[in-house]
């Protein structure tokens, strides 16, 4: 299911459910993905380095409630792409990368440009690209040269797969194409009438999939929806300021791969778009959003359906002997020193969005216990997680168990009480931790404590810490003692840095790199940043290798 919205400047509303329905609630989606074009003034930017930005979170909390956790994102200035997907089809989503690529004064400035990310979904490749081209009427040429230009360099890393046209693509954005000829009256008036297809003759995106061989292959359903574009905010009238003529500038579009592509040919793919239609409610900007919902059959004789990681674990905790688990990893697997298993609530977010995690060694051991003074004190269903160092990525899961640990009274260090280990407080809503730059997990030379070698989450990080806190909340320790019980959680700090989970935000290709969709400003803030974590959020369904089948998007 895939949403483009150019928000702009605008503040996004309380509810954006609206923009998933009616597929939302039944949990026949496999994956979301989301484009939001936000504002991209370099205010607005330091401010999103600095803080979580709304429309990323908003767009996490409303999906995380339904079983979504966050699989990718990639930021260039104002051009977001957000891929969600339902947490048991993360073992199976693989090779994670995103790219970005500038085009705006001449490929110095990321206003204008795409974003991607690609993955391996059970075995096929699959890319997400997400452009925002330029504008006005005059640019056709330049918007298709752009286009072309996005396609050329953006190259993926590993495998057979590494231009964009060698997977299934889907293409959207703020594409900017406008319909020709006609002048405001005739467009209103067709708009008013009904008369969609006069338009669609002019569009001139439809013009150029019959004249430029960049577009050759790709495809778009019916534009049985009223132009997205212009609108004056807060109404549904079209401009009148400016009195620009409305347009589809607002678009999706899919492409098979390439006959060319150096994939294997055993493997094939179909897509089958179920609808395409604008949301008309929307009235915080002056585009109204576009969403698609799509079957993407897989057809392969060697489909990817079995984790690297298996893991086993009692169907219910309710004792500290109870929390131990073990794995089975598949032949070939290469384990890392830094690979660890967490604990997420039901709920969760993001891969780092765990209630607590400990280190499975690179060693002969094929079990982890994790240690009581971690052990979450609020009942629920949570999962384990087996976390790759290697392929930056989770690589298996169990089912969903609960956890019902006894609560101590008085409650001590070693048995925090249950509003204690709390994630989420007053206090909370009022402190912010910034960490500088780090590994995606922690350091194996940080193992020397006793009680934490056991722990990532209380390792210290490789680069000081910054932390901005009201006067009267004390700062975090960063004593490798144990952590009193009324030690709160990091916040999540920005959308730029949740990133592929492929990307270590050490890599030279990570978004948090300069040269890579950062400006100096933001390389600069990220600089003295750090490893930052997720918020938490309920996430409910169950999940399984055998329904790994055809994926909806």
């Amino acid at each position: 299911y895939i949403v483009t919205w150019n928000v702009g400047s605008a503040m996004p509303p309380d509810d954006i459910s609206g923009l998933f329905v009616p597929r939302l609630g039944d949990g026949s989606v496999d994956m979301f993905i989301v484009f939001q074009e936000v504002n991209s003034m370099i205010n607005k930017r330091l401010k999103d380095v600095l803080f979580t930005d709304q429309w990323s979170e908003l767009c996490m909390e409303t999906l995380s409630r339904f079983g979504y956790v966050l699989v990718a994102s990639q930021r260039m200035q104002g051009v977001l792409l957000l891929v969600f997907s339902k947490f048991f089809h993360l073992p199976f989503l693989r090779g994670v990368q995103t790219q970005s690529t500038r085009t705006g004064l001449g490929g110095y400035w990321g206003n204008k440009g795409g974003v991607s990310a690609r993955l391996m979904a059970f075995g096929h490749p699959v890319c997400f690209l997400n452009c925002h081209l330029p504008a006005h009427m005059r640019n056709l040429e330049q918007r298709v040269e752009d286009f072309e230009s996005i396609l050329q360099q953006q190259q993926f890393e590993g495998g057979a797969a590494v231009g964009v046209l060698d997977h299934v693509v889907f293409w959207f954005g703020d594409l900017n194409f406008r319909i020709d000829d006609y002048d405001i009256h005739v467009v209103k008036s067709a708009i008013e009438n009904n008369k969609l297809p006069l338009l669609w003759e002019r569009d001139q995106l439809n013009m150029a999939k019959n004249s430029e061989s960049i577009l050759d292959g790709f495809l778009e359903g019916p534009l049985n929806f009223p132009p997205t574009y212009k609108f004056d905010v807060g109404t549904h009238t079209y401009d009148t300021a400016k009195k620009r003529k409305p347009a589809w500038t607002d678009r999706i579009l899919w492409r098979l791969r390439s006959t060319g592509s150096p994939v294997p040919s055993h493997s094939a793919a179909l897509v089958t778009q179920h609808y395409y239609h604008s949301h008309m409610g929307f009235t915080v900007s002056d585009h109204k959003p576009v969403s698609a919902l799509f079957s993407l059959h897989l057809q392969f004789p060697f489909k990817v359906n079995l984790p690297l990681v298996q893991l086993e674990v009692e169907k219910e905790w309710t004792k500290v002997s109870d929390a131990t688990a073990r794995f089975t990893i598949i032949s070939g697997f290469q384990r890392s020193s830094w690979d660890w298993v967490g604990l997420y609530k039901v709920g969760f977010k993001h891969y780092k969005d765990y209630a607590a995690y400990v280190w499975a060694k690179s060693d002969h051991s094929t079990q982890v216990t994790f240690p009581e003074e971690d052990l979450p004190r609020d009942a629920g269903e949570y999962i384990l997680g087996y976390y790759s160092n290697n392929t930056n990525s989770i690589v298996g899961i169990t089912e969903p168990f609960q956890v019902q640990l006894p609560v101590c009274t008085p409650p001590t260090p070693r048995c925090p009480s249950r509003s204690d280990s709390s994630d989420v407080s007053s206090e909370d809503d009022s402190t912010l931790v910034l960490l500088g730059p780090s590994s995606r997990s922690p350091s194996p030379r940080t193992r020397s404590s006793k009680h934490h070698h056991n722990n990532p989450r209380r390792q210290r990080s490789r680069s000081p810490s910054l932390s901005l806190r009201p006067r009267d909340v004390p700062a975090r320790s960063t004593s490798p003692r144990p952590a009193s019980a009324n030690a709160k959680k990091e916040r999540l700090v920005s959308p730029d840095t949740i990133t592929s989970p492929s990307l270590s935000p050490l890599s030279p290709r990570s978004p948090l790199s300069p040269g890579n969709g950062v400006s100096a400003p933001e390389a600069l803030v990220v600089a003295i940043l750090g490893e930052h974590r997720p918020p938490l959020g309920p996430i409910t369904g169950v999940g399984a290798a055998d329904r790994a089948g055809d994926v909806k998007l």
